[in-house]
């Protein structure tokens, strides 16, 4: 756990440092609002279309390899981001970014869920969450060194880590022992790719799972996006101040909030087999009149803590996904399935967050943009609610 989280903190922090770096990189590649939306949007795209694929990769071959591999080369395109000297660079690392960071997610959390089975799964994917949490939680130091120095060196920096790490990790990260009979079941030759994926489909739970999270990322990369941008422009704050208002107050209270939910998680679902759903539901529940009245003050502190107690409660979800996917799948293709949330996550994200670039092109404001996310939250648990699980998987 402790190995993977440090991963998952390298994972978020190169990827979201971006947005927070967002005056100095238009200072030094001109563009507008739609089309600084579209480098995180494209990011997300391409890593959304390739995630099925490589979540298959996870099912099917070594998920600590597929690991390291996928660290080694996401740290190298984030380096090699240090050096886009044009808007057309910019955005061709992006989706490289895409393409190398779609394999950590599923096989993370799929080897998670294998060393963890029954009453802790929930709090062992809220552990590794939380070292996601402490990495968007720096996404601040982007912007910082893009004030103090250049916007390129957080790139080159956080890059050149990366890279370290990944060797350090191949001598260290292994699969668990699998005893015989499991060892049998999951043999390669029996996991087929169109396979799973039409079992996954056959299955109306995982669809609504499926539109669940692919409305909570719209909701969810909104406001990472957009959050600083909304500081700075809405109470006049400098980059670096927004910057640390959007990420560093927010994300260390998400370490909490995926910590608490997967304890409560599995707390719950000992008596109620339904637990890992209605603690993101009740989450959710809390989180979207916090955002709503977040973005109807006025007040700085008022709304720093609206969208602090909106990053406790929503990341109860982000324990859950993985716990709730394992109550409703074949466990052969549970990094694939992850996968495929991821997909249709990221799609419907990306268009969430040039959508509103767009709309702000056109002079609508975030603080409406916000508060339709709160009402999209609460849907959202509806949708939880309407799931029904596999009870014969419920400590598998």
């Amino acid at each position: 756990m402790a190995l993977l989280s440090v991963v998952g903190a390298l994972n978020y922090l190169d990827r979201v440092m971006i947005t927070t770096m967002r005056e100095s990189i238009i200072g030094a590649l001109p563009m507008t609002d739609a089309r600084f939306g579209l480098l995180t949007s494209v990011f997300l795209w391409v890593y959304g279309i390739l995630s099925p694929f490589a979540g298959f990769l996870a099912d099917r071959f070594n998920r600590s390899r597929v690991i390291i591999a996928s660290l080694f080369l996401w740290s190298v395109v984030t380096w090699l981001t240090a050096h886009a000297t044009t808007y057309e660079e910019l955005l061709a690392t992006r989706a490289l970014m895409g393409v190398s960071e779609a394999c950590y997610i599923p096989a993370a959390l799929a080897l998670i869920a294998d060393y963890h089975k029954g009453n802790t799964r929930s709090l062992a994917t809220g552990i590794h969450m939380s070292g996601i949490m402490i990495g968007q939680s720096l996404g601040f130091l982007g912007g910082w060194i893009a004030e103090k120095h250049k916007w390129s060196d957080a790139f080159s920096i956080f890059g050149i880590i990366g890279i370290i790490y990944s060797f350090l990790l191949a001598f260290v990260l292994r699969d668990p022992k699998k005893d015989d009979d499991e060892a049998h079941e999951l043999t390669p030759l029996k996991v087929n790719f169109f396979e799973g994926l039409h079992g996954l489909f056959n299955k109306r739970s995982f669809i609504v799972l499926l539109i669940f999270w692919g409305l909570l990322g719209i909701v969810g990369w909104m406001i990472i996006g957009w959050l600083p941008t909304y500081y700075q422009e809405h109470f006049r704050l400098s980059q670096r101040t927004a910057g640390l208002y959007a990420t560093g107050f927010i994300y260390p209270v998400s370490i909490a909030g995926v910590i608490l939910g997967g304890f409560l998680a599995d707390r719950l679902s000992r008596k109620n087999p339904r637990g890992r759903l209605l603690i993101p539901a009740i989450g959710l529940c809390i989180a979207a009149p916090a955002v709503f009245i977040a973005s109807s003050t006025g007040v700085v502190y008022i709304t720093v803590a609206g969208f602090m107690l909106y990053a406790l409660t929503r990341t109860f979800s982000d324990a859950n996904m993985m716990p709730v996917l394992c109550l409703i799948s074949d466990k052969r293709y549970r990094a694939t399935g992850y996968g495929v949330l991821n997909l249709f996550s990221c799609i419907v994200g990306g268009a969430g967050i040039y959508a509103s670039g767009v709309l702000r092109d056109l002079h609508i404001d975030l603080s409406s943009l916000f508060r339709l996310a709160a009402v999209v939250m609460v849907i959202c648990a509806g949708l939880l609610l309407m799931i029904k699980i596999k009870y014969s998987s419920v400590e598998k």
